[in-house]
């Protein structure tokens, strides 16, 4: 069993990465244990939050877990410098970043049959438009247009869309999301060995 803490702005985050190492933990059958250390009030908890965390790993020594991941939005700064906003981690365990381009509810929307399977109708993926709420609500049109309901803003379904996407089309589509499943995969590999 794989220990892996994870830092994320909100519920959305834990649901759609946690759903996504899941599914690509398995790809690998490779057994993990996902440990939310911090999935509310923003990327700034965020970052204040990991860095107490990783600052009490070096204090207190073993165990660590085997990965760490930070989830944040890049909020329309770019990922580049949200990497830097987030800056270099002395962390006893390796850092992978989950920083979606420009919010992680995008990711969903990414494969229209994975979508389909869920909902029994596709969705266009949208373009990469810097508005905060842009994507929130197209999610919601999007299953409100297939007779679906949503309580958690789509949210929800996350682990049931990820179930069915085609991880590397998807990845092809959206560069935030290629460069963590490209870097999830790589640690995953190196595990195996």
């Amino acid at each position: 069993m794989r220990d892996i803490a994870l830092f994320g702005e909100d519920y959305a985050h834990q649901q759609v990465i946690g759903a996504l190492v899941r599914r690509i933990a398995a790809e690998y059958d490779i057994d993990v244990r996902l440990n939310w250390r911090s999935a509310v009030r923003g990327h700034g908890r965020v970052v204040e939050e990991l860095k107490s965390y990783i600052r009490d790993l070096n204090r207190q020594g073993t165990p660590w877990p085997h990965l760490i991941i930070v989830a944040t939005d890049a909020n329309c700064t770019g990922l580049n410098e949200r990497c830097k906003e987030i800056g270099h981690l002395d962390a006893p365990a390796p850092v992978l970043l989950a920083i979606p381009d420009p919010h992680i509810e995008r990711w969903l929307l990414l494969d229209g049959a994975a979508f389909k399977a869920v909902f029994g109708r596709g969705c266009q993926a949208p373009d990469r438009k810097c508005n905060r709420e842009l994507y929130k609500q197209k999610l919601i049109e999007e299953i409100r247009a297939a007779d679906g309901t949503s309580i958690f803003g789509g949210i929800e379904y996350a682990e049931d869309i990820l179930f069915h996407m085609d991880i590397d089309r998807a990845a092809r589509a959206d560069d935030a999301l290629q460069r963590f499943v490209r870097d999830l995969r790589f640690t995953f590999r190196g595990w195996r060995m």
